[in-house]
């Protein structure tokens, strides 16, 4: 049946109908033609949505400290909310500094923080160094009785690797400081 045929018959079927059932049809097709659109759009919309997911599971995760991390840890396993203030919080294991270190770090970093807790997240690796004494050029070891020792021909493994916060406490005056490459 040719597309005129259809309006043939369409249009003498239209011919036998009263005045309020033209009525009715005519609110009935508009109704369809709304249902119609809509169904479209929710079809382009669910194609948008499938086309973005990829995407957005492709963002790479927040990177956060790793006393971050372990903050985040405990909340959740004590199942309490993200926004618990560490300096309110009772005893947690957490010196005083790191506490601080914790709430300066959320609060320079809310948006990283919250996608965090919601979405996962990668802990920071700290840079770590390798200390060579200038005037020797010999390299600081930490010694199997949890000492430091020089020694000329150094250990490169982790054992012996420092990261700043350790540089910062020790008296590394006379050390270089060795980027350990990844």
């Amino acid at each position: 049946m040719t597309k005129n045929d259809y309006i043939e018959k369409i249009t003498q079927n239209l011919e036998h109908l009263t005045k309020d059932e033209l009525k009715d049809v005519s609110i009935l097709t508009t109704a369809q033609l709304v249902v119609r659109s809509k169904f479209a759009e929710r079809q382009q919309l669910e194609h948008e949505i499938t086309n973005l997911t990829p995407k957005l599971k492709q963002q790479a995760l927040p990177v956060v400290p790793e006393c971050v991390a372990e903050w985040i840890e405990i909340l959740k396993t004590k199942g309490l909310k993200p926004l618990k203030n560490p300096e309110t919080y009772g005893k947690t294991g957490f010196t005083e500094e790191k506490l601080q270190n914790i709430v300066f770090w959320i609060s320079e970093y809310q948006e990283d923080y919250m996608r965090a807790w919601l979405d996962g997240y990668t802990v920071e690796k700290p840079q770590l160094f390798y200390l060579r004494e200038k005037n020797t050029n010999y390299y600081l070891n930490k010694s199997k009785n949890n000492g430091l020792e020089l020694v000329p021909n150094p250990y490169f493994d982790e054992d012996n690797q420092f990261t700043k916060q350790e540089i910062g406490s020790m008296q590394t005056g006379s050390y270089e400081q060795i980027e350990v490459a990844e």
